[in-house]
């Protein structure tokens, strides 16, 4: 995946239907780990409540997928919780949905609207970025011409990482993979004469609040 939605802060909904209360957390959990530790902690948070239920979104490509449904009637629960991630696009997110029961069955299509509505209430509560896949590319050249392609870069909106002074200097750019050639050759024709560039082999992801 070179692109991906998450949450860039925590997410709280709240939904009543017929004296049940349902309260819904959110949070970006970047692996299977992170995830379950959410869900614990929510646990903990409100043990006495008569569901918690679950679900999340991790792995490199979306590919961890689990929900649970916690007592509830089965698909009635961690389903609608897990669709509305989806729904949403997000990936490395975790939701968990507690409930207080209120004393009135709302029956199998009650459930499933006051699990989905809830969790939806949360996720629309907060605010999201985007992950692109990128690569750091080091920018090599004497200090004469540091002032002149530091300020093309802040023209271009480009995301110098950090810069180093040591012989020459070296500026640290994040670039998105697929704008990289692009931008060495572009590099290339504005200073064909003392930029020097390295691509380093580690990939990264570059975050664009939205």
């Amino acid at each position: 995946m070179t692109k991906k939605i998450v949450l860039a802060a925590d997410g709280v909904g709240e939904f009543s239907e017929k004296k049940s209360k349902f309260i819904a957390y959110c949070t970006r959990a970047d692996d299977e780990t992170a995830a379950q530790d959410f869900i614990a902690k929510i646990k903990k948070m409100n043990r006495n409540a008569t569901h918690n239920v679950y679900a999340y979104i991790v792995g490199e490509k979306n590919e961890i997928e689990r929900c649970s449904d916690d007592g509830e009637p089965s698909g009635t629960a961690g389903s609608p919780v897990l669709e509305m991630i989806k729904g949403e696009g997000l990936s490395h997110c975790a939701v968990v949905v507690t409930r207080y029961f209120g004393g009135i069955l709302l029956g199998t299509g009650g459930l499933v609207r006051a699990y989905g509505k809830t969790a939806q209430l949360a996720l629309e509560n907060t605010k999201k970025a985007q992950l692109t896949s990128g690569e750091t590319v080091c920018l090599f050249m004497n200090y004469e011409l540091l002032g002149k392609v530091e300020h093309y870069l802040m023209e271009e909106n480009r995301i110098i990482d950090h810069i180093e002074y040591q012989n020459n200097a070296a500026i640290f750019c994040l670039i998105p993979t697929l704008e990289r050639e692009n931008f060495c050759n572009i590099i290339k024709e504005k200073f064909p004469q003392g930029v020097d560039f390295n691509i380093l082999k580690e990939k990264k992801w570059i975050t664009t609040y939205l």
